[in-house]
């Protein structure tokens, strides 16, 4: 029988440290972001990475983007990055803004159907600081694909109930608007979807860059 899943408040003194036990050992856990609430796994875990698109109804020809503690850390999932990448990151985050990168070959294969991932670094304090210990996520937003976001840890409770093993509660989610998706992998970038941060903001970033 399925059991409910364990809840701790982000302030707790053990909040990190069952986030990290978790994640080393293929679990799944839900927490706050500075848009909406997250489900991540280990990034390296195939088994685990199978689990975000079954308890989401997800396709597998979507891939799960990757949410990093610090900018540093994008090393263990793409190649160098480029001077517009290293720009945006520079510029916006920690922020709203999903970068498509190139995908090292040697990660799980059903982390993403392409050669390329999206990596984004969360203006969360609690949240970059879990990550700074568990590692990069393979993350996406805590809900049924098609269902609206959770804002709050009940509602991630309520959608997804027992089949997630620890939500972190950090109260409501203070952004109701998923990350704004910027594709990077051409020579120029393209937005992907439309989100908190404008375009008009991230050409102002890069002009001398791309014209």
């Amino acid at each position: 029988m399925m059991t409910a899943p364990e809840i701790l408040l982000i302030d707790h003194s053990q909040a990190i440290s069952r986030a990290v036990t978790l994640i080393e050992s293929g679990g799944l856990i839900a927490f706050p972001t500075d848009t909406v609430y997250g489900i991540g796994v280990s990034v390296f875990l195939a088994s685990a990475i199978d689990r975000v698109y079954e308890v989401k109804a997800r396709s597998m020809q979507k891939a799960i983007p990757v949410l990093l503690g610090d900018p540093q850390t994008a090393e263990q999932i793409t190649p160098p990055l480029s001077p517009i990448v290293k720009r945006l990151g520079k510029m916006f985050w920690p922020g709203p803004l999903t970068l498509v990168v190139p995908l090292l070959p040697s990660l799980p294969e059903n982390l993403s159907p392409t050669p390329t991932i999206g990596l984004r670094v969360p203006d969360h304090p609690f949240t970059r600081a879990m990550l700074q210990e568990t590692g990069p996520l393979a993350a996406t937003s805590a809900n049924r694909s098609g269902d609206p976001s959770a804002l709050t840890a009940a509602q991630v409770q309520s959608q997804l109930g027992t089949q997630v093993d620890l939500i972190l509660d950090g109260g409501r989610s203070p952004g109701e608007v998923a990350s704004t998706v910027l594709d990077c992998t051409g020579d120029k970038p393209v937005i992907l979807r439309e989100g908190p941060l404008p375009w008009e903001d991230i050409l102002g970033a890069i002009q001398d860059l791309i014209s």
